[in-house]
């Protein structure tokens, strides 16, 4: 009998041993989650592909607004860190660029539909990947345009914008309607143009240069074509330009959801306004890129960033490496896991995409997939941001009202910069 006992613990031991040798020759998953409102579609997903492979995966979410104190944390935790991390930014580059595998020619960046929205490190190692963004430009009514004698087609550049609007704009009385809202400065609406239009200017300067980060000085390449839009924002309005200090953000989004105007620059968040405040119907709308003039921008596609980028811990074990970029691919190109990003993260920059509810994530897929450009967000780079914005704001005011120069709007892009960029160090 102790023979057949011991034999018995014998094998169960071999076979313990055989299951841990399996499980560490298959590795693991641990994902430290940076939106605690996406806590429980990850559990499920996780639990799903753990069902379909056999292969653990563990999401812990951290509280809002202590990533990077929980990250720091779980970091020290050597073999139990997390092997998959959320890094937003350069800055979160420089901290844990060290520790970070290089992702360049793996299995997820080949299924990615572009690499503008991945971090990259001084050697020109893909160290994260860019998941999901937010997108804005010019959204469209596109039933006002056609009664207007025009369709989307006909926009493809500044000059086609132009015209268009121009044309509108002499016949408002007439149509009922004109072409652009009003292009308000107060404060509630000021940051479209202060931040997202002046990204135009400062994306062309930057690509020009090979600005990567933050510089301390810039030059004002593209100004003038930032003039060029901003001029036809106030003078294709029925919005008066010397009351401009005190148009609000929700005056514009009026105008354009009760159907007094074609063009409304914002961004993807407005759909759920725009369809349901507004009751717009959503096969009526369509967002273009911003056209400012620039050689080539035909090309272009949406003003697109995004600070959600999948990072994989290099000091994990080799094992769980693979485990997590397995699991990964898994996320971007099942049919389970590709449900789950379009519902909680929109558009997702992966040729498996679902189709997202939301018209203008749409618009920004289609345009990637045509091979488009994305105008990245350059404005990230703005030292400083509340004051330099400011300075240009209350430049852009005078200037519309008639009561400053285009200089003054020059002088608090170019020279604002530089002050700011020397009250941060």
């Amino acid at each position: 009998m102790k023979k057949w006992t011991a034999l018995f613990l014998a094998l169960c031991l071999m076979f313990s041993l055989a299951s841990f040798a399996a499980a560490e020759e298959a590795g693991s998953v641990y994902y430290l989650n940076f939106k605690p409102e996406a806590d429980q579609a990850w559990q499920d997903l996780a639990k799903i592909y753990t069902d379909q492979t056999g292969v653990q995966v563990k999401v812990i979410t951290a509280a809002s607004g202590q990533y990077d104190t929980t990250l720091t944390a779980e970091m020290e935790k050597g073999d139990a860190a997390p092997t998959l991390i959320q890094v937003g930014n350069k800055q979160g580059l420089d901290t844990w660029g060290y520790t970070l595998l290089d992702l360049t020619g793996t299995d997820l960046l080949n299924e990615l539909t572009t690499t503008d929205f991945n971090l990259v490190d001084a050697e020109g190692k893909t160290k994260a990947v860019g998941y999901c963004y937010e997108a804005f430009g010019i959204i469209v009514n596109k039933e006002l345009l056609e009664k207007a004698g025009y369709t989307v087609a006909d926009i493809k550049d500044f000059e086609s914008l132009k015209k268009v609007a121009d044309d509108i704009h002499a016949r408002a009385a007439e149509l009922g309607f004109d072409a652009f809202t009003s292009a308000g400065l107060d404060g509630s609406s000021s940051w479209r143009f202060s931040g997202h239009l002046a990204n135009m200017p400062l994306f062309y300067e930057f690509r020009d240069d090979g600005v990567t980060e933050m510089p301390a000085t810039i030059k004002g390449t593209y100004l003038e074509n930032y003039k060029k839009i901003w001029d036809l924002y106030i003078t294709d309005s029925a919005a008066d330009p010397k009351k401009l200090a005190t148009a609000t953000g929700d005056q514009a989004e009026a105008e354009f959801g009760e159907g007094k105007a074609v063009f409304y620059q914002n961004g993807t968040w407005e759909y759920a306004n725009l369809t349901g405040n507004f009751n717009m119907n959503k096969d009526n709308l369509v967002m273009i890129p911003i056209y400012c003039g620039v050689a080539g921008e035909e090309n272009a596609a949406l003003c697109a960033g995004t600070e959600n980028c999948w990072a994989v811990n290099s000091a994990a074990s080799e094992a769980n490496q693979k485990a997590t970029l397995d699991f990964l691919k898994w996320v971007v190109t099942s049919e389970e896991g590709t449900k789950m990003m379009a519902e909680q993260f929109g558009p997702i920059p992966f040729k498996a995409a679902k189709e997202p509810e939301n018209v203008f994530f749409q618009d920004a897929n289609k345009l990637l997939a045509e091979g488009k450009y994305v105008v990245t967000w350059a404005f990230n780079f703005t030292p400083d941001v509340d004051n330099w914005r400011a300075g240009v704001v209350s430049a852009l005011t005078q200037y519309s009202a008639g009561e400053g120069q285009w200089d003054a709007v020059v002088s608090e892009f170019v020279d604002g910069w530089a002050k700011c960029y020397q009250a941060i160090q």
